[in-house]
C-alpha cells in the first residue's frame, strides 16, 4: 500500500484521498499480491547493471540509509528524486561481514535490506527524503511489509549524524501523537553501523527486470502512485 495520505497533516503537501472506486483497485490489487514476495522472486539471470546518475566532482554530497521492506521497492522510489545521485542496494546492521542476499534471507545474520542514498543537499533535504520514507511504507508493521516477512524487512533508519537523528526522532513522534496511523510506528532510529551492498542482480533491479512477477504486481503500482504524488520532485 501507499501511504501518501497518512502523513498529510505534518509535511507541506495536500494529497486527496482514493475515491470508491480507487479502493476497490487497490483492494484487487492488494489481492493480487497477497502471495507475492520478494525472496520468492529473486533471480540471478539478469545481472545488467543500470548506473545511477554519475556524483559530479565538487559536488558536496550527503548519505541518508533507510530500511523499509525489500531493498527492490526502496531503490525505485528514491533513485527517481532530482537531488538524490546514487541508490545502492544492501545489507545493514548486523554482525556478519559481506553477507550473501541467500544469509540474509536465512535470517541469521542481523542485517537489514537496505537502501544507502546519496544526495545533493543543495537539491534536495534529508526531511524530504523522510518525507518518502514515511509515505511508502507502513511503519507499524514488526518484521514485515506486505507478505514481505522476517527481520531483514524492518523499518529502520540508520542516522550518520545528530542531526538526522533528531529529525527522523522528531518526525517519528509528532506522527505518532497525530494519530496518523492506528497502531504505534515502530521504526527503529539507530546509529550506522555497517553496509554491505547486495550482489549486482539487486542493484536497480526495477529497471532491468520491469516485467518480472514481483515488480509488475507491487513494485509498479506502488511506483505509479508515489510518481504522481511527488511528480514535483522528480529527475526530469
Amino acid at each position: 500500500m501507499f501511504y501518501m495520505n497518512k502523513t498529510k497533516t505534518l509535511f507541506p503537501r495536500i494529497f486527496n484521498k482514493f475515491d470508491a472506486m480507487q479502493k476497490i483497485l487497490l483492494s484487487s490489487m492488494l489481492m493480487i499480491t497477497t502471495f507475492i514476495s520478494c525472496a520468492q522472486h529473486s533471480t540471478k539471470e539478469n545481472n545488467t547493471h543500470m548506473s545511477n546518475e554519475t556524483i559530479p566532482a565538487g559536488v558536496t554530497t550527503d548519505t541518508a540509509t533507510f530500511g523499509e521492506g525489500c531493498f527492490w521497492c526502496t531503490e525505485a522510489f528514491f533513485e527517481r528524486l532530482n537531488g538524490v545521485l546514487k541508490v545502492t542496494s544492501g545489507y545493514g546492521g548486523g554482525h556478519v561481514e559481506n553477507p550473501t542476499y541467500e544469509e540474509v534471507c536465512d535470517k541469521n545474520t542481523g542485517h537489514v535490506e537496505l537502501a544507502q542514498i546519496i544526495y545533493d543537499p543543495s537539491k534536495i533535504s534529508f526531511d524530504e527524503l523522510l518525507e518518502v520514507f514515511w509515505k511508502t511504507h507502513d511503519p507499524t508493521t514488526i518484521d514485515r511489509q506486505g507478505n514481505d516477512m522476517g527481520p531483514q524487512y524492518r523499518s529502520v533508519i540508520f542516522y550518520h549524524n545528530d542531526e538526522q537523528k533528531q529529525k527522523a526522532e522528531k518526525y517519528k513522534a509528532e506522527l505518532d501523537k497525530s494519530g496518523a496511523w492506528d497502531k504505534p510506528i515502530v521504526t527503529a532510529i539507530e546509529p550506522f553501523k555497517n553496509f554491505y551492498p547486495a550482489e549486482n542482480y539487486h542493484q536497480n533491479f526495477y529497471n532491468n527486470n520491469p516485467d518480472q512477477m514481483y515488480c509488475r504486481f507491487v513494485i509498479r503500482p506502488k511506483l505509479e502512485k508515489f510518481e504522481k504524488v511527488f511528480k514535483d520532485k522528480l529527475k526530469h
